[in-house]
């Protein structure tokens, strides 16, 4: 622990100042504050031998921790029962923007991880998507620090973009369901869902109406971590195993199994009784690991690079964003939602 000590306070003078200015700009996010302040502060260290072990053991352990704690902010009765409704969207979606990404990433030659993580992060929940992906196939701290810019990136245009544009299109203003399913289904990221949503509600006085629907089908969507890490685990099994032999037991995602087990366990306790915001400070500090690890990852980054290399992982987020956001209107039309 001694070898981790430097790093991880590093990482946690990033984090806390983030974390803050994460609440104050929701829009934005701790975590995409952490990694460019993490990416900036890394200009500047000439001598990385002593903090390097605690920086990496925060951005993959940590990141893994904090995977399995999102799992207590999610009840799988309430998550099902919306689940009907939401669900083929969520599916049409989730596979758009994979197939998008699979055919970019051969016609434009961009890295497979990056790929991978673009496309996951930008059809389930960003963020959190990348960061159960990401150890999964061992993707580096330099693409996870791509995949995640690039998904920021879009998620803070649709959450300033989307209210206006269901405006135009002519989202019923006189209730939250058809937009709240828009947002849930077409933003990345919990927090953009929640800042789009909330926006709709202000525009139209329609109280949490919009805000509760997008959060249900957002952790609807969230669900889906578990069979895309367990099928690019097979994948990377599959793919391994014949040049080095790679076991599955070395490459499984055990945490995501835990992440199950505090998923069923919110759903046990809320059964019998037991209120969600029990496990409200489970959720708070997810989301504050996940800002810690971006910092590790923002500091691990050569930030020059990234700018440098940037422009394809951008042309394939766009193409993603645009793709899912187009499925969910076409879905919500052929299912007269909207």
């Amino acid at each position: 622990m001694k070898n981790y000590i430097k790093g991880i306070i590093l990482c946690l003078i990033i984090a806390v100042p983030s974390w803050f200015l994460g609440k104050q700009f929701p829009i934005i996010g701790g975590a995409v504050i952490a990694i460019i302040a993490g990416m900036i502060v890394a200009l500047f260290i000439k001598n990385r031998t002593s903090i390097e072990p605690g920086i990496r053991f925060t951005s993959k352990k940590i990141l893994q921790w904090a995977v399995v704690l999102l799992g207590f902010g999610m009840n799988l009765n309430v998550i099902f029962k919306t689940g009907a409704q939401s669900l083929p969207i969520i599916v049409c979606t989730i596979a758009i923007s994979l197939v998008i990404a699979y055919i970019l990433h051969k016609l434009m030659h961009i890295p497979g991880k990056i790929s991978t993580l673009v496309g996951v992060g930008s059809s389930i929940c960003g963020g959190s998507a990348v960061a159960a992906a990401a150890p999964v196939i061992d993707a580096d701290d330099e693409e996870v620090a791509q995949a995640i810019s690039v998904i920021f990136f879009f998620n803070v245009l649709a959450a300033i973009i989307f209210p206006y544009l269901g405006k135009i299109i002519g989202f019923d203003t006189g209730s939250g369901e058809a937009f709240g399913i828009f947002a849930g289904t077409a933003v990345n990221d919990t927090s953009s869902v929640t800042a789009a949503a909330a926006t709709w509600d202000n525009m139209w006085n329609l109280g949490s109406q919009t805000l509760d629907k997008a959060v249900t089908v957002k952790l609807t969507r969230t669900l889906a971590i578990i069979p895309i890490t367990l099928v690019l685990a097979f994948l990377r099994t599959r793919k391994e195993g014949t040049d080095s032999k790679v076991s599955l037991k070395s490459v499984f995602p055990f945490f995501i199994l835990f992440f199950v087990l505090a998923s069923v366990i919110t759903t046990i306790c809320t059964a019998f009784g037991v209120p969600d915001s029990a496990f409200a400070p489970f959720k708070t500090l997810s989301k504050f690991m996940i800002v810690l690890a971006m910092a590790a990852i923002g500091l691990n980054t050569d930030i020059v690079k990234l700018v440098r290399t940037g422009g394809k992982p951008l042309v394939l987020g766009l193409s993603c964003w645009v793709s899912i956001t187009a499925v969910s209107l076409l879905m919500q039309h052929l299912l007269h939602l909207i």
